[in-house]
């Protein structure tokens, strides 16, 4: 299992409750500072990262993200 933080921009204010909508994300909420949201998200393989960012990145009003991969 792989697990890694997104940080999304994002001047939407319910952006945090659509990152839950993403199967492969299991908690996200919002944050103050630069960025608006964070989603963790538990994949099988490291590949499957690319993909759940792209789709956040997919969702209207985002502006950015970043990830973070935890490393054990």
């Amino acid at each position: 299992m792989v697990r890694a933080i997104i940080l999304v921009k994002s001047p939407k204010k319910l952006i945090a409750a659509r990152l839950l909508k993403i199967s492969s994300i299991s908690v996200s909420f919002p944050t103050s500072g630069q960025f608006d949201a964070v989603a963790i998200i538990d994949v099988e393989q490291l590949i499957q990262i690319k993909d759940v960012a792209n789709q956040i990145q997919k969702i209207t009003g985002v502006e950015r993200t970043e990830t973070m991969v935890e490393v054990q």
